[in-house]
């Protein structure tokens, strides 16, 4: 499932990485992540296979649910999309919760 509402995204997939739970300067929880999702879209009228890899990152209670996860798992993450730096372009999810699927 991709989903978009409200400048939301659910995106359900397999847990491919899993870095370690680290802790801001603040001592926020932050834990970042990949997310490999596969389905099938339509697009103009045809099915079309679809398969991506998303870098994510979680902060607060969502990194601590998704320390407790392990590679290969399958998940439900939602969260919103935002550039990785203010010098880096590249778009990162950034999780709210994460479920196992």
């Amino acid at each position: 499932m991709i989903g978009l509402s409200s400048n939301r995204c659910v995106i359900d997939g397999e847990l491919l990485e899993l870095d370690d739970l680290r802790y801001t300067p603040a001592g926020v929880p932050r834990i970042g992540l990949k997310v490999r999702h596969v389905s099938t879209q339509q697009e103009a009228g045809i099915s079309r296979q679809v398969q991506c890899v998303i870098p994510a990152v979680a902060l607060g209670e969502a990194a601590q649910q998704a320390g407790r996860l392990q590679p290969g798992q399958n998940v439900r993450v939602e969260g919103f999309l935002a550039q990785r730096s203010l010098r880096i372009a590249q778009l990162v999810l950034h999780i709210d919760n994460i479920n196992l699927k």
